[in-house]
């Protein structure tokens, strides 16, 4: 059974947009500690909400995690680890950062409580409901 994540992307630097048209990518930059555990415990055929930050604040599309994690290979600190991601498809409709802080359900979600991390971990049950707001 697959992990589920929520990936930020600032879409005026890399949006999901970018992803569907290269069909393949390698997410790095990550350095914050706790977001970077968060990498380290994808696996090979998790799936991924990508998360558009800026003016946009909202879920986009869906993607999977097509590797295990491995050392960036752009960083000479083995900690910075990536994982490479290919897309799935565009949400039906973008779920927006006020739709999920308005529904008391996801008072726990990682997206609510650390809104600066930049990889967080979804339950299979806050999966299910992101995916019915679509």
């Amino acid at each position: 059974m697959p992990n589920y994540w929520l990936l930020k992307t600032e879409p005026t630097v890399y949006s999901f947009a970018d992803l569907l048209r290269e069909g393949r990518t390698i997410w790095d930059g990550v350095t914050n500690n706790v977001a970077l555990k968060h990498i380290r415990d994808m696996r090979c055929g998790d799936e991924a909400l990508i998360y558009h930050t800026g003016n946009e604040r909202q879920a986009v599309g869906l993607a999977q995690i097509v590797s295990d994690p491995y050392p960036d290979p752009k960083q000479s600190d083995p900690r910075l680890v990536v994982v490479e991601v290919v897309p799935l498809r565009w949400l039906a409709r973008p779920v927006t950062l006020q739709a999920i802080k308005a529904d008391p359900f996801f008072a726990d979600f990682a997206l609510v409580r650390q809104g600066r991390l930049s990889v967080v971990p979804v339950t299979a049950e806050q999966w299910q409901r992101l995916l019915a707001m679509e």
